[in-house]
C-alpha cells in the first residue's frame, strides 16, 4: 500500500462564536460599558445579493453574494472578498469583525468588512469570473466606495479580480477611481510590498516575539504550515534572518527534513511543479497533521482556520506559536496552549502586515504617489513592532494571553473612538 494521507483535524467550532468568545474576555477586563459592548459584538451592515450570470453554455446561473460591515468607526471598512463555495454569513461576520480588531491593533484607520460569493472558481471559466465579479460590483455600487468600503482579494480572488473591480466601479461613476479597492496588478496602483507584505509581517513579529522568549534566531527551528502566499514569504525571510525551516506543507502534504531546508530552491521547485510540492527531494513526506506537532521552537499555522484543536493542543511542542492565517486555533484550544506555557501571537497581530500595506496601497492611490520598495518594507516593519510592542506591554499589565492582549488594544481603540464621536 502507498502513503495515505490521514484527514485532517478540525474542530468545526462557530467561527464567529469563537471570536465573539474572545472579545467577551477582553470586554469584561476592560469593563467595557454593556451599551457600547452591543455597539461593537454587532455588524453595522449585512447586505446579501442574487447575481444572475450568463454561462458560457447561454444558461443562466443565479449566485449568492454578500458583504458584511463590521465596523466604520475608525474609517472607511476594509475586507477581502472570496470566491469559495463555503461562504456564509456567518463565517463573514467573524472574518469582518477580525478585520476591525486587526486594522485597530496596527493602528490604521480602517474599520472592518468582509465579502464573498458562494462559487467555485476552479470550475468556472475567466470570462465568467469576470461576468460575476462585475455584476458584484454594480450590486454592491452603494456599499463600496473610496472613502466608505474598500475591498481587496481574499481566498479564490487576486490582482484580476481586482482591476475588474475596480474598472466597473470607474465605469459607473463616470472617471477612474483605483482607491477603490487594494491588492490591484502594480501598473493599475498596485504597491511594491503587497504580495510579500503579510508573510513579512508574520516574521517580523516572530522576531519580536523570539527576543521577548531570549530564543536565538540562529539555529532555531520552525515549522510552517501551508506554503501559499503568507507561509512560503514568512519561511523565506525567517531563514535569511538564520532560523532553520524544518518542516513545511500544503494540500500534498508534509515535507520535514531535521538539517533544514532551502526554502529559496522549494519555492522555485513549487512554481514549476504547477504550485504544489508533490515529490519534492530532499525532505522525509510525513502527515499533515504530524507537523503541528514536531519538535521545534516556532510553529506557524499558515493554511487555514481551526487547525489546533482540543485533540492536538496538548501534543503541540513549539514554544512559540505565530499565527499566519486567521483563525487556525480553536476557542476550546486556547487555555490549553495557554496551560502549556506556550506564548502565541494572534492572528489579529501576526498576519496584521497584509492590511497594513493595503493601507499603503490606498494612501499612495490619493496622494497620486508611488513609494518605493524600501519605504513600504520599512513602514510596514515599524507598524508591526510598535503593534508588537503595545500587545506585549497589555500582557504584562493586564497577565493575560497575547490573544487577549490584542483584542484588549483593538477593542479599547474602537471604544474610547465611538465615545468621542458618540452614538444617536
Amino acid at each position: 500500500m502507498g502513503y495515505i494521507e490521514p484527514a485532517p483535524i478540525v474542530d468545526h467550532e462557530n467561527p464567529f462564536e469563537s471570536m465573539m468568545s474572545r472579545f467577551k474576555i477582553a470586554s469584561e477586563i476592560l469593563g467595557l460599558d454593556e451599551e457600547i459592548y452591543n455597539v461593537l459584538k454587532s455588524p453595522a451592515k449585512q447586505v446579501a445579493v442574487s447575481l444572475p450570470i450568463t454561462m458560457d453554455d447561454e444558461s443562466i446561473r443565479v449566485f449568492e453574494g454578500f458583504r458584511v460591515i463590521h465596523s466604520n468607526i475608525l474609517g472607511p471598512s476594509k475586507g477581502g472578498i472570496r470566491y469559495d463555495p463555503a461562504v456564509n454569513i456567518d463565517e463573514m461576520k467573524a472574518l469582518a469583525a477580525w478585520m476591525t480588531w486587526k486594522c485597530a491593533v496596527v493602528d490604521i484607520p480602517y474599520g472592518g468588512a468582509k465579502g464573498g460569493i458562494i462559487c467555485n472558481p476552479r470550475e468556472m471559466s475567466s470570462g465568467e469570473i469576470e461576468r460575476l465579479t462585475r455584476a458584484y460590483t454594480m450590486s454592491m455600487f452603494e456599499i463600496f466606495g473610496p472613502d466608505k468600503d474598500i475591498p481587496a482579494p481574499d481566498m479564490g480572488t487576486g490582482p484580476r479580480e481586482m482591476a475588474w473591480l475596480m474598472d466597473q466601479y470607474s465605469r459607473a461613476v463616470g472617471h477612474t477611481t483605483i482607491s477603490v479597492v487594494t491588492g490591484k496588478p502594480l501598473v493599475l496602483g498596485g504597491s511594491l510590498g503587497r504580495t510579500e507584505a503579510t508573510g513579512r509581517g508574520v516574521m517580523v513579529t516572530t522576531l519580536a516575539a523570539m527576543e521577548k522568549l531570549r530564543i536565538n534566531p540562529y539555529g532555531a527551528t520552525c515549522a510552517v504550515q501551508g506554503f501559499g502566499n503568507v507561509g512560503s514569504f514568512a519561511a523565506l525571510l525567517l531563514e535569511e534572518r538564520g532560523v532553520k525551516i524544518i518542516a513545511i506543507s500544503d494540500l500534498s502534504g508534509a515535507y520535514y527534513n531535521k538539517d533544514g531546508l532551502d526554502i529559496e530552491k522549494v519555492i522555485a521547485y513549487r512554481d514549476a511543479n504547477k504550485g504544489t510540492l508533490e515529490g519534492l527531494a530532499d525532505a522525509e513526506k510525513i502527515a499533515r497533521n504530524e507537523l503541528l506537532t514536531l519538535e521545534a521552537d516556532v510553529l506557524i499555522p499558515a493554511a487555514t482556520e481551526d487547525v489546533i484543536t482540543v485533540k492536538n493542543a496538548d501534543k503541540i511542542k513549539a514554544k512559540l506559536i505565530v499565527e499566519g492565517a486567521n483563525g487556525p486555533t480553536s476557542y476550546k484550544a486556547d487555555s490549553i496552549i495557554h496551560d502549556k506555557g506556550i506564548v502565541v501571537i494572534p492572528d489579529i497581530l501576526a498576519n496584521a502586515g497584509g492590511v497594513t500595506v493595503s493601507y499603503f496601497e490606498w494612501v499612495q492611490n490619493r496622494q497620486g504617489y508611488k513609494w518605493t520598495r524600501e519605504r513600504v518594507n520599512r513602514r510596514s516593519d515599524r507598524i508591526m513592532k510598535d503593534a508588537f510592542e503595545k500587545v506585549y506591554e497589555t500582557a504584562v499589565k493586564y497577565k493575560v494571553s497575547f490573544r487577549i492582549a490584542a483584542y484588549i488594544v483593538a477593542i479599547d481603540k474602537v471604544a474610547k473612538t465611538y465615545k468621542y464621536r458618540g452614538g444617536y
